[in-house]
């Protein structure tokens, strides 16, 4: 069965900082495309950010880039987002996704969704 469980969303201030995390279980994240989309209300759902099988190759949403770094500990199977520079802007439902079969680019898609965290920023 696979699973993917997003911690860490909340509530933090404009120019702030949170770190997202996502446990896998039922699989080997190393094994797919992981990564993370967000919905919020009145917008279309978007990609932030990716990370191949490998590990070599990213990529983020120009709205994210030089703000948000993804990164995976593999001994753990975990998937993490670290998000800077926070803008009201960026509140939304995170969720971290997987895929066997996409490539990391800007046309990446994910058939695994985890149950999404919230993240607010707002003062």
């Amino acid at each position: 069965q696979v699973q993917l469980v997003e911690s860490g969303g909340g509530l933090v201030q404009p120019g702030g900082s949170l770190r997202l995390s996502c446990a896998a279980s039922g699989f080997t994240l190393d094994d797919y495309v992981i990564g993370w989309f967000r919905q919020a209300p009145g917008k279309e759902r978007e990609g932030v950010s990716c990370i191949s099988r490998s590990g070599s190759r990213t990529y983020y949403a120009d709205s994210v880039k030089g703000r948000f770094t993804i990164s995976r500990d593999s001994a753990k199977n975990t998937l993490y987002l670290q998000m800077n520079s926070l803008k009201p802007e960026d509140t939304a439902v995170y969720y971290c996704t997987a895929d066997p079969v996409t490539r990391c680019r800007s046309n990446w898609y994910a058939d695994y969704w985890g149950q999404g965290t919230q993240v607010t920023v707002s003062s």
